[in-house]
């Protein structure tokens, strides 16, 4: 049996299923498996002078620059594999997107499925509407195809994609609350639902809808700090708090945020806090700092990824994000600066 089936499990059971209690020894495993079969990881390591040997817990593996996803193929026993799918982050023209090389497609989309039915319930509760101009717009990208998945899985009759056809959406959101038994999610990228709020703010047809903003300005609004972003969204979706998603191209998983700003990860992803100073001085008790992911599903990848973005540590293995490093590009879900 393969490493990689033996790690997943049939149908991808394993990694759902991971409790806390296994994750630093799953996440160990996969270290030790990918410092020897990811050519950029072990190349990196190498570069630091770090045997894998001599990692022993999770505070000591090091992290992947979340850079090198723009520069190099990531991917673990690359000769064993070609990609079936490639996910771009998205960015201006004047910036180099990561690529996400996926070996299995099918392990993006249940691993998603797995992960908002855990925070959300099932699928089939649900009608997903979207508003993700840009992302469209660029291609490639891994939200558009996984809001794609859960309309498919949810079995719902409405289109979920609108582009900047804020009437329609509007119309569709009227359409999709007279459906007995289902509730309705808007998935927007921020300044898009910034706009949408600022044509139909107000109106009826808004109301009783769960808004999940992705973040992202894109450039096109003044970049807004989280609590001035909610209150001008929650004045024309109604009081209801509004939902986040912290996902990124680099990441198989998410952590959703059920409001204020407040994220949780699924079993099989974890974050890590630094200094921002140190990319090497790691913390479990750590109040702030630059984020490490764990992320379990990234077996074809780096499962280590060292990102660009500042944290708050919360009770309850929540985490709040601050915003962005110094120098570093402006991008993915849920940056706000």
């Amino acid at each position: 049996m393969s490493f990689r089936t033996s790690f997943l499990g049939p149908n991808y059971q394993a990694l759902t299923q991971l409790v806390t209690a296994d994750f630093d020894a799953a996440a160990l495993h996969l270290f030790q498996h990918q410092a020897a079969h990811c050519p950029p990881y072990a190349a990196y390591l190498a570069g630091l002078g770090r045997d894998p040997a001599a990692v022993r817990g999770v505070g000591d593996i090091p992290f992947l620059p979340i850079e090198f996803f723009k520069t190099q193929e990531v991917r673990t026993e690359p000769a064993a594999w070609q990609p079936q799918e490639v996910f771009r982050s998205s960015g201006t023209t004047l910036q180099q997107r990561s690529r996400h090389l996926v070996r299995d497609p099918a392990l993006y989309r249940a691993n998603a499925a797995a992960i908002f039915e855990a925070a959300y319930g099932p699928l089939t509760g649900w009608t997903f509407l979207a508003l993700l101009p840009s992302y469209l717009e660029q291609g490639e990208s891994s939200l558009v195809a996984m809001v794609a998945d859960f309309a498919e899985r949810s079995g719902q009759a409405q289109p979920s994609f609108f582009l900047r056809d804020h009437a329609g959406l509007v119309r569709a959101l009227a359409e999709a609350k007279q459906q007995p038994g289902r509730r309705v999610m808007l998935f927007g990228v921020t300044y898009a639902l910034l706009d949408l709020a600022s044509e139909y703010g107000g109106r009826d047809e808004l109301q009783d809808v769960v808004v999940l903003e992705t973040g992202g300005m894109k450039g096109r609004r003044r970049e807004m700090i989280r609590e001035e972003l909610h209150q001008e969204l929650q004045t024309a979706f109604g009081p209801a708090p509004i939902h986040s998603e912290y996902g990124m191209t680099e990441l198989l998983s998410q952590a959703y945020s059920p409001g204020h700003g407040l994220f949780y990860c699924p079993p099989q992803m974890q974050v890590l806090l630094r200094d921002p100073a140190d990319p090497f001085s790691v913390a479990a008790d750590r109040p702030e700092g630059a984020i490490n992911v764990i992320d379990l599903a990234n077996v074809d990848s780096c499962a280590f990824i060292e990102t660009k973005d500042l944290a708050r540590r919360h009770h309850g293995g929540a985490f709040e994000v601050l915003g962005r490093m110094d120098n570093s590009d402006i991008r993915g879900c849920s940056q706000l600066v």
